[in-house]
């Protein structure tokens, strides 16, 4: 299940914030086209968000041929969401593709290629992770880290595809992951497609969940992880992480090397803060009362002594954790 297609020069996305209930593909024609999207999460994903910045920024060396305005371009779309570690990394390749020059063509081989790194990456992640995963496990994911977040196979939901291709019997519970509902709208969605026994949770649930011994197993993705394996993620990770401490529960991240950021300090990492919109409302109708506060933040933090390993397209890496 790819949520981007590559047809005879174009660039179509499908508009994730429609699903599950509606299947529309919008075209990604320039930078701002991608800003736009990853902006507004059209599209979102970290290994997915590169892709589609890499495409769009290429795209737009049609257009532009000054090498100055090509650079920043460039750097405003780094600004399309903070946290997320790929795009300035997707970003930064391309404009590296061809630093004395705007060249389309380069532009275009360097977006293509880092599509085709995240395609093999992803398949990696899931032959590396599978063997962490038993025949009857019941497994806990929070967000989406599938085909949706990535360009196919997904990251955390990578090593239960692989597991499942191998003829294990792997059950998923996933949680709705409010404020947007990825889990319940996205996560549910592709897993159900794949065949999965999938049971969605609300995000309240987990605990209790997890005390009555429904969950053995925990895989979540990651936005960004930082050298010594703390990991930035979709908001609500470190409170499962943390309740899969208090039961002894294995709690995996899976991400591919595009998604390690090796020179942040923690208090380096801007966590973005989403609209308030998301919040106070649901499909358009206002659920809280008018003249309050909201704080929404998108991401959070799960420091590494919470983690009990970390699966890339290189490997399983334990603690202590130090990429290089």
């Amino acid at each position: 299940m790819r949520p981007i297609k590559i047809e005879n020069g174009e660039v179509w996305v499908l508009d994730q914030r429609l699903l599950p209930t509606r299947e529309k593909w919008t075209k990604i024609s320039s930078a701002e086209d991608a800003y736009n999207a990853i902006k507004t999460m059209v599209v979102r994903g970290a290994p997915l968000i590169g892709v589609v910045a890499a495409y769009g920024l290429a795209l737009t060396a049609k257009k532009v041929k000054d090498v100055s305005e090509y650079i920043k371009i460039g750097e405003w779309l780094k600004t399309a969401r903070p946290t997320a570690i790929n795009l300035m990394w997707a970003v930064d390749r391309v404009l590296n593709s061809s630093k004395d020059e705007v060249n389309f063509v380069k532009a275009w081989e360097e977006a293509s290629k880092i599509f085709n790194e995240e395609l093999e990456n992803a398949k990696k992640i899931g032959e590396n992770g599978e063997p962490l995963f038993k025949d009857g496990d019941t497994v806990l994911t929070h967000c989406n880290a599938g085909a949706l977040a990535t360009v196919d196979y997904g990251t955390a939901l990578a090593p239960l595809r692989v597991a499942k291709e191998k003829g294990k019997k792997i059950k998923v519970f996933a949680t709705e992951t409010r404020p947007v509902m990825q889990g319940a709208r996205l996560t549910t969605y592709e897993l159900a497609k794949d065949g999965f026994d999938v049971t969605l949770i609300a995000d309240t649930a987990v605990g209790l969940t997890m005390m009555k011994g429904y969950i053995n197993k925990v895989i979540v993705g990651a936005d960004r992880v930082l050298k010594d394996g703390t990991t930035i993620n979709k908001i609500g990770t470190f409170q499962v992480a943390t309740l899969a401490k208090r039961f002894n529960i294995p709690f995996y991240v899976a991400l591919p090397s595009s998604t390690l950021d090796l020179k942040s300090k923690v208090e380096d990492v801007v966590i973005e803060e989403r609209p308030s919109e998301e919040i106070f409302y649901i499909k358009g109708k206002r659920i809280a009362p008018r003249g309050i506060k909201a704080f929404n933040p998108a991401f959070d933090i799960t420091p590494p002594e919470l983690i009990t390993a970390i699966i890339t397209e290189k490997g399983v890496y334990y603690p202590p954790f130090n990429f290089t």
